[in-house]
């Protein structure tokens, strides 16, 4: 009885042994479980700085400035479809400067070239002048007087912005009544960096 017993419990033993994993798995199992706390940590993180990222940017575009993208041929060659420009909120503006405004759930660019009170001419080869002075337009490569439904000379309306597009004969702009004058309410900011393609990022 003794000899039988010893060798069941060997039998035992035996099995008990061939059910217990082994290293390899042990470490393999340990590992795995660590990739699963290292995911959990960076997902946890991305996400973190996905929600302070979009957070800053909400703010920065609320109170400071807004990024842009610029469709169409109405600033060229100043600017071109698909590049990407910075305006700074703003609610003044001198003449020259690139504005970025609302009109019709778009946002258009264009340049101001008179503030409220001015008068603005521009003749039949479209040079343009503002209160009798002629503008030296060394942005403008095709100068032209259409399109336009309005008579000149033309006196810029209080708290309004008399804009042109620098692609003159491609520019709807204050030349004519459909866009007219760009009032404070449809003011965006001063466009003053351009940021894409990085062969021309710099100021404006």
């Amino acid at each position: 009885m003794t000899e039988i017993e010893n060798e069941t419990k060997t039998e035992e033993t035996a099995a008990a042994a061939s059910e217990r994993p082994s290293i390899d798995a042990l470490k393999s199992e340990l590992k795995r479980e660590n990739n699963k706390k290292e995911y959990k940590r960076v997902l946890r993180n991305t996400l973190f700085v996905v929600v302070v990222v979009a957070a800053l940017a909400v703010l920065v575009s609320s109170f400071f400035v807004t990024v842009l993208k610029v469709t169409g041929d109405s600033m060229t060659p100043t600017m071109n479809t698909g590049e990407i420009v910075i305006a700074q909120n703003s609610t003044s503006f001198e003449p020259g400067d690139l504005l970025a405004f609302y009109y019709n759930n778009k946002v258009l660019v264009k340049r101001v070239i008179g503030s409220p009170g001015d008068w603005i001419n521009i003749d039949d080869e479209g040079n343009v002048s503002v209160n009798g002075v002629a503008l030296e337009e060394t942005y403008v490569t095709e100068k032209s007087l259409d399109p336009t439904d309005i008579e000149f000379p033309y006196q810029v309306p209080e708290n309004r912005y008399f804009v042109l597009g620098d692609h003159r004969s491609a520019s709807i702009d204050s030349r004519s009544s459909v866009v007219g004058c760009v009032t404070k309410e449809q003011l965006i900011g001063k466009i003053f960096f351009r940021v894409y393609p990085f062969n021309v990022l710099g100021g404006m």
